[in-house]
């Protein structure tokens, strides 16, 4: 009863305020003020205002929120275990050792681009003015890449 009289009040000033703002000559404006004070009556007569202020004040409608928030809760902590196991214990055992033994990827830190033969060039003649030769196989680029992904698990 108290919010139907509030907003049947704010819909009346608001009113008041479009038909000011009308006899100043903007009616494009007045016609949007009135359009805004209308919107409280409506919702009263369309039952709104009762049905929001019965959700606020039941007891059970609150307790209905609180299982909502518990479930998702709950839902949101099995994600973030399962996030943690994600791996099974030999994949982490594997990642362990590789970690304490040698590097991911020993060859990454020689360059990708060439071979392992990289001296058949120019160089190993005495020039060192002449740039060694691309001796590399298409595949042999992504190496590198391939030792990144499999250290991430991917």
């Amino acid at each position: 009863m108290l919010a139907e009289t509030i907003c049947s009040a704010v819909s009346a000033a608001g009113l008041g305020i479009a038909a000011i703002t009308a006899y100043r000559k903007r009616f494009l404006a007045a016609t949007r003020i009135a359009a805004y004070s209308l919107v409280p009556v409506g919702l009263v007569m369309a039952g709104v205002v009762e049905w929001v202020s019965d959700i606020a004040f039941k007891p059970s409608v609150w307790l209905g929120f609180g299982l909502l928030a518990l479930a998702w809760l709950l839902f949101m902590t099995t994600r973030a275990v399962e996030r943690r196991r994600g791996s099974t214990r030999k994949d982490r055992k594997a990642a362990r050792a590789a970690q304490r033994g040698d590097a991911v990827a020993p060859a990454a830190s020689s360059p990708s681009l060439t071979s392992g033969a990289g001296t058949t060039g120019a160089r190993a003649q005495g020039d060192p003015a002449k740039k060694p030769e691309r001796a590399a196989a298409p595949g042999d680029d992504f190496s590198d890449i391939e030792a990144i992904l499999k250290k991430h698990g991917i």
